[in-house]
């Protein structure tokens, strides 16, 4: 993933989906790490797979990180 890229994960909504925003443009409420997966890839964040996403240093995860999927 580019460095520059500013990735956030906000927290679960009352359906359980995440929104994602990528440079400030919400691309679209995530319901599984594979829907994020691929919104990123959609945003030219090619090569990526599940445990890239997990393990990634660019991602702000509000709300709890990529195993929190249902609202609190």
């Amino acid at each position: 993933m580019a460095p520059d890229r500013v990735i956030i994960v906000y927290p679960p909504d009352e359906m359980g989906a995440r929104r994602v925003r990528v440079d400030g443009i919400i691309l679209g409420r995530a319901r599984d790490l594979r829907d994020l997966t691929e919104y990123l890839r959609r945003a030219g964040l090619e090569g990526l797979d599940d445990l890239d996403v997990i393990r990634s240093p660019l991602i702000e995860w509000r709300g709890g990180g990529p195993e929190v999927w249902r609202p609190a």
